[in-house]
């Protein structure tokens, strides 16, 4: 009986162990490595650029920036899984509509090279 106790939890660690590894690695298989999306600021330029107190010239400039798939979500309205699924096949890109919080900080590193 004591012998079958050490078995057991060994045996049931090694389980959860292997399932937690799986989870990580197949956790969304319908998103890239880096969960980016292109999004083209184009149509936002001058939001962004009173936003940041900074020429227009600046934001058009840049183009487009790499976001997360829920900034650009919000931003483009179109909906995360759609994105998802255009990442896994060849990279994501859409046009924002709008903009956030988020878009600007990130146009703001881009805008101060980083």
């Amino acid at each position: 009986m004591d012998i079958i106790k050490p078995t057991v939890i060994a045996a049931l660690a090694s389980v959860l162990f292997a399932g937690a590894s799986f989870a990580q690695t197949n956790a969304n298989p319908n998103v890239n490595a880096n969960n980016l999306v292109s999004v083209n600021i184009s149509n936002v330029a001058q939001n962004i650029a009173n936003d940041l107190d900074v020429d227009v010239q600046d934001v058009i400039d840049i183009g487009s920036v790499q976001v997360p798939v829920g900034i650009a979500a919000a931003v483009c309205n179109v909906q995360a899984n759609v994105l998802a699924g255009d990442n896994k096949a060849d990279g994501a890109e859409c046009d924002a509509e709008s903009t956030s919080q988020g878009l600007t900080q990130i146009v703001q590193r881009s805008i101060n090279g980083g």
